[in-house]
């Protein structure tokens, strides 16, 4: 027995990967349910009804969804490259980190500082990439080691500042940042629910991010040099260009995410403001297969697992650490999915 690359990967099997894999992990996971005595029926349909019963929990659901869509598009823009960025969390921290700083002091009216503050987060993302990126491209250092660990280094950073020079004073001890000014605030998108419409910017990006993969010249490259570097600088593209583009738009977007969620839900930093958004990012990347439409889609489930793990605990008693459980084995079985989309088994 051996595997063969398939030289033509059919549209089913393509479509039918994530669904496969989301099914197995529900599955596995099912005997962990079992084992602490609870119906896995009876609790998949308890987080079902956390996740979609009522009107709060549907709001609830694309709350969380929003980050996850945009740290799952800069995961995705990366690895088309072959850039493995693992630094989404420190993005996401600096991104906010920057929006808050500058939101506390800018005279601007609110039309004009959202957009503002969003940019600055983006920009402060961007700049956190841009460093493995280079260290990649001028040194030969892996960026995998590099954004993995300014994580903990952005983390230990924005700590540092929300007890220093950005500590809130009225926070009665609390460690935050200083909030932003109200009139910086996002609208809600549901009144009287945490909702807004950053929902409709991650929605846009993913749009924009799928027309500029699909439709311009640098997106072909970065196809390009994600499936075959050598072939791609054999044809002229150029590398260390397009690689630095890649970096850019990866932290842009994870920044932006951090900066959305402290302009919509937070008002400020604080160091447990992600439950893990930029890692999830990873996980969502891979279900969408990488691509940007797809990538809202794999959102949802994530969040929606999230959110009804919740009232499931509450419902049957089984920890709602089992979300985790179900995240991470449907990285897993989406990985062996891959496999079998990408080749066939011969005898």
């Amino acid at each position: 027995m051996q595997l063969e690359r398939r030289t033509d990967v059919p549209l089913r099997l393509v479509v039918s990967a994530p669904l496969a894999a989301v099914l197995a992990a529900l599955v596995l996971a099912a005997g962990l349910i079992a084992a602490a005595g609870v119906n896995p029926l009876s609790a998949y349909a308890a987080m079902l009804k956390g996740a979609l019963g009522s009107r709060l929990s549907v709001t609830e659901l694309l709350t969380r969804a929003t980050p996850l869509i945009l740290t799952g598009l800069a995961a995705a823009v990366a690895f088309r490259a072959r850039l493995w960025n693992i630094g989404g969390e420190g993005q996401f921290y600096l991104g906010a980190l920057a929006t808050a700083w500058v939101g506390h002091t800018l005279m601007l009216p609110g039309l004009l500082g959202i957009p503002v503050l969003m940019v600055c987060g983006m920009a402060a993302g961007a700049v956190l990439l841009a460093g493995p990126a280079y260290l990649r491209l001028r040194f030969g250092v892996d960026e995998v080691v590099t954004t993995l660990l300014l994580n903990f280094i952005i983390i230990l950073f924005v700590g540092l500042m929300i007890e220093g020079p950005l500590r809130d004073p009225l926070a009665f001890g609390w460690p935050q940042s200083v909030p932003v000014d109200g009139d910086f605030r996002l609208p809600d998108l549901v009144p009287r629910t945490r909702l807004h419409i950053g929902l409709l910017f991650a929605i846009a990006a993913a749009a924009t991010v799928w027309l500029v993969l699909s439709r311009t010249v640098f997106g072909i490259e970065t196809r390009a040099t994600g499936l075959n570097p050598k072939a791609a600088a054999f044809a002229g593209i150029s590398l260390p260009r397009t690689i630095m583009g890649v970096a850019l738009l990866s932290g842009a977007l994870a920044g932006l995410a951090g900066s959305v969620e402290v302009l919509g839900v937070t008002g400020g930093v604080t160091t447990t403001m992600s439950p893990g958004f930029g890692y999830a990012g990873i996980v969502v990347a891979m279900l969408a297969a990488l691509h940007p439409v797809g990538v809202v889609a794999a959102a949802l489930f994530v969040a929606g697992v999230f959110v009804g793990a919740d009232a499931m605990s509450r419902a049957t008693g089984v920890p709602s650490f089992i979300a985790d459980v179900i995240v991470a084995l449907s990285l897993l079985t989406m990985l062996v999915a891959l496999l079998f989309t990408s080749y066939r088994i011969r005898r």
